[in-house]
């Protein structure tokens, strides 16, 4: 995701966590990046939802386990009834199931809260562009699981995928980040963007986690 110019418009993002200790210096770090706005913070799902309903909001950066309302269920109903608003999980949790079930509701990207400052602004940058950005041990999880699954016939790409968007898809099966990709294909990082945006455009690709799925029915990993 590229660095924001001068006259873009602040990011409008409400940070969910029922934990204030985690909320609020969360919601304080995010307030120093120049192009994020923080409109809201909620310590639940109602709360989100409520939040939401009351402003134009960019991005949700959602905890999974709250009271009352949980983040899957919030992301669930957020996609719903605010399509325009992207999801973003930063959470503690990565295990198979959390991860399938938020990303299944609609979350565009889904980070551990070993995550750095860097990574969230980036991960909320790239959903509020329809981007999806997974925590590398994410990746490497559904990776994981994917090949864990007994084998189905293989799906066949779209013929007019270019020998370079597959290429792209198969790194981005082998678990690669965009700057991964880019450096082992000698391209900028703008560039391997612009051939996933095709890629998925041609593929009717989802998300990052449908591409892994993808790569894998395509025997590319």
């Amino acid at each position: 995701m590229s660095e924001p110019t001068e006259n873009q418009q602040p990011l409008r993002v409400v940070v969910a966590d029922d934990q204030a200790a985690v909320r609020e210096p969360l919601a304080a770090m995010l307030g120093l990046s120049p192009d994020i706005d923080v409109v809201a913070a909620a310590a639940d799902g109602h709360e989100v939802l409520t939040a939401v309903a009351a402003r134009p909001v960019d991005v949700v950066l959602m905890d999974l386990r709250m009271p009352r309302m949980d983040g899957t269920e919030a992301t669930r109903r957020l996609t719903e009834e605010h399509p325009e608003v992207a999801v973003v999980v930063l959470t503690t949790f990565a295990d198979d199931e959390s991860i399938l079930s938020a990303l299944s509701a609609g979350a565009r990207g889904y980070l551990t809260k070993n995550s750095g400052r860097q990574d969230i602004i980036r991960a909320i940058r790239a959903a509020a562009a329809g981007q999806s950005v997974l925590d590398r041990e994410v990746q490497n999880r559904l990776l994981a699981t994917a090949r864990a699954t007994p084998s189905a016939p293989k799906e066949p790409l779209p013929r007019d995928i270019t020998p370079r968007e597959r290429e792209v898809l198969t790194l981005i099966g082998q678990g690669l980040p965009n700057r991964a990709i880019a450096e082992q294909l000698f391209i900028s990082e703008a560039t391997v963007k612009t051939h996933i945006n095709n890629l998925f455009a041609k593929a009717a690709i989802r998300d990052r986690a449908d591409a892994v799925r993808r790569a894998i029915a395509a025997g590319l990993a």
